[in-house]
Order: C-alpha cells, then structure tokens, then sequence
C-alpha cells in the first residue's frame, strides 16, 4: 500500500514513521514533510490547503491513501475534494470536522448521544447571553463558538469578567466570524485525559489514552501552548477502561453523526474531564494531538495481528468491524517538547541546532522533527515547537528518564522546555 500523509509537524513525523514501520505500507510519502520526515518518507512541497494540489498529487503518485495529519486541511475541505475524485482518505468531511470546528455543534451532537458533557448554554445575542450566566456559577467558562488560535475560551472568576468576554466575542467582534456565537458551560472540576479512537463513518473504535501538558511553563503555569509533552498510557485507565470509554463516547458520537447525514470518517480524540461524578467530554478534536500522538504511536507493536496501515485503511473505506486490532507495547512512552525562544507569543528561527543524531542514540529514544529546517547543509530551527523527544520504558518514570536524557543532548539557542513532564502521572 502507498499512503500520502498531509502535514509537517512532529505528529506527522510520528505518522510517518509508524506508517513506515507497518507490514502492509510498501511506501510513505508526505506534504510538505520537514527535514526528519524526510528520513523516513519520500517529501513533496505542497499547499496542503489546496484541494486541487493534493488531488494532483494523490492522483500521480496512484495512492492507495490519504492521511490528513492538520486541522487546517480538513477545515479546507481537501478530505471532500479527494473523496469526490474517487480516493480513499483519513479524515473528516468538512461538515463532519464541524466537530471541533464548531463548539456548539458538538454540543448538540453529544446531547443526541447522550454523552456526558458540561452543562452548556449558546447563542449570538450578548444581551441574552448575559441574561443565560444566571444560569451558572463561577468560575464561568465563556467560549468563541469556532477555532479561534486557543484564545477563544475565557475561564472567568468573576460576573463582571464573564459579561466582559461574551461582549468580547458577540460585541467587539474580537474573534471574527469565529466569535458570532458563544458557549456558556459549567466548569469542570478534575484533570484532563486525551482518548483516541478512529471513525469509519458509522462505527468508532477506541485506541488509546494520554495526558498532555498545555502550558508553557512547570506546574501549568504561563500561556497556553499547542502542547509541551505528553505521556501514554495513563495508569489511572487500563485497557478495559478505555474500551469502555470508547463505548459510552466515541461510539455513540459516531452514531448520532451517521444519523445526521454527516459521516465522520477519521481520528476522533475526546477531551475528557475526570469529574468527581465520573469522565465527562470538555471538547472534540478531529486530528491525532500533537505531541500525544509522538508518546502514544512509538508503543504501537510492528508485529501484531493488525497494524496503523491496515486500520487507517479500513476506517477510509468504511470496514472498520473488518480490520484486526492494534497491539501495543505494553512499556509507557513520555514525549518533552523543545521550542524556540519567544514561543509561543513569537519564535524565533534559524538558529544552528545540534545533538540530534546523539539523542536518537539513546536505547529507546525516538527524536520527531517538527519546526526544523535545513540551510546550507545544517539543521537549523524553524519556530514554534521545534522538536519532541520521546522516551520508552517499562513505567511512565522510566519512560520519562530516558526522554530526559535524550533531550539533555540537544542544544539550540533559546531552548524552551518543561522540566515536569511526566512527573506525576494520573494513577500513576
């Protein structure tokens, strides 16, 4: 099987790479890739927002499938676009991708579920929005309706604070079209667990659990980020409880969207709250998470009944029932995200990067490549989140040692990392 993996981040590193590594995949090739995809992937340079390049080219390389790593293609409707040329993909219909795209669709498609989620409140007139806070306690949770760069969502200590932020969103006009409606929730008490599981139109499969870390700085403290590291398994949810989670969520959200003529096809990743009153859904995403997919793929066994080739393949052509389970390593794995200076309010680029090659050295360390770039022969950054470092071993301690000691021997300047990665895991 050829695959075409959409993307150039750490996460599509980490596709590519367990891509790779699977029996039924003769080749990876990957838009636009980065410099560490290229060690494992053939890379092209492409818009992957251009639904008529990625045809173009999914068209000429005869490819069996289509991966969509970013949100931002499936926002485009590239996943539509092939399918209308008749080619199998991973990953949402524009339509369906209105999962993560749009705060109070999810909702109500989690009502028709009857999942468990935060009591909520929507609409677009602020009077009325003021009016509907009565309805809750603070802290208040006051939410732009789409994607709004992570600075859509207000947790809001105080009434005053709370008026403030829906006049923000439905006055101002701060977040655009993205701000036109708001979500008014409760707020949820307890730590965040990521679940991820894939979708082949009708039915939904749960595969795994991991905790990632949002902020910037130790202790969750400074802005927040597209993440930091992550950790997988979570010991608080053993096999059993993450099938069950998958029952009581992803399968029944994957009905309910089938039932509304809106097929979803591809990753769906549930961020739960583990409440006092038990797991409750806080929003849906619709791409594997970045860095969770780098501490959770590298425990994916090349030599199980089943592999990611097969699965992802069967999920695009509806046969998910079809397709043997995944198996997994049953070490953990701990991913340390290394960012550039400014990150993430800016970033700063080009600056020499060294030690790479001596962290891949590590037993049991992988290095997944995301803002990087080559010039004039040397690896050099590229901004943002620049690498992530992954760690196996037999507890999430371990794990989380080696990934330590791994990125110890990376250096470039302005280096930004978290140094509490792992360190108190959930169950753990």
């Amino acid at each position: 099987m050829k695959v075409l993996v959409l993307g150039g981040g750490g996460r599509e590193h980490a596709l590519c790479w367990a891509l790779d590594r699977s029996p039924s995949v003769q080749e990876v090739v990957c838009a636009p890739g980065n410099p560490g995809i290229a060690e494992v992937a053939d890379v092209r340079a492409l818009d992957v927002t251009d639904d008529e390049e990625v045809v173009a080219l999914a068209r000429a390389l005869a490819a069996d499938l289509v991966v969509v790593g970013p949100e931002a293609p499936l926002v485009a409707g590239v996943a539509d676009a092939l399918r209308g040329a008749g080619v199998a993909v991973f990953g949402p219909s524009a339509d369906a991708a209105r999962l993560e795209g749009s705060k109070a669709f999810a909702k109500e498609v989690m009502a028709a579920a009857g999942v468990p989620t935060a009591r909520w409140w929507t609409g677009d007139d602020a009077e009325a929005a003021r009016a509907a806070l009565d309805e809750f306690a603070p802290p208040y949770v006051v939410k732009a309706d789409g994607l709004a760069a992570g600075k859509g969502v207000v947790i809001a200590s105080s009434r005053s604070q709370a008026e403030d932020a829906v006049d923000e969103a439905l006055v101002t006009g701060a977040f655009g079209e993205a701000g036109r409606r708001v979500v008014l929730e409760e707020f949820l008490q307890g730590p965040e667990v990521s679940l991820f599981g894939v979708a082949d139109g009708q039915y939904a499969r749960a595969l795994v659990a991991a905790q990632d870390y949002k902020r910037i700085g130790d202790d969750d403290t400074g802005p927040n980020t597209g993440g930091m590291g992550a950790y997988s398994p979570v010991p608080a949810l053993d096999d059993a409880a993450v099938e069950a989670l998958g029952e009581a969520i992803l399968g029944p959200v994957a009905a309910a969207l089938a039932e509304r003529g809106t097929p979803y096809v591809g990753v769906l990743y549930a961020g739960l709250v583990m409440t006092p009153d038990g797991p409750k859904v806080l929003e849906f995403n619709a791409r594997f998470g970045d860095p969770e997919a780098q501490a959770f793929l590298p425990r994916l066994r090349a030599d199980g009944p089943g592999d990611l080739g097969l699965l992802l393949s069967a999920a695009a052509r509806g046969d998910l029932p079809g397709a043997p389970p995944l198996a997994w390593d049953r070490r953990a794995c701990a991913t340390v995200v290394l960012a550039s200076a400014g990150y993430p309010a800016s970033s700063s680029s080009g600056d020499p990067i060294s030690g790479v090659r001596e962290a891949a050295a590590v037993p049991d360390a992988l290095v997944f490549h995301a803002g990087t770039a080559v010039e004039e022969g040397e690896l050099v950054t590229a901004g943002g989140r620049v690498l992530s470092v992954s760690g196996l071993g037999a507890t999430v301690a371990q794990a989380r040692a080696i990934s330590y000691q791994a990125a110890d021997r990376i250096w470039f300047a302005g280096q930004q990392r978290r140094e509490d990665i792992a360190a108190r895991p959930l169950g753990g």
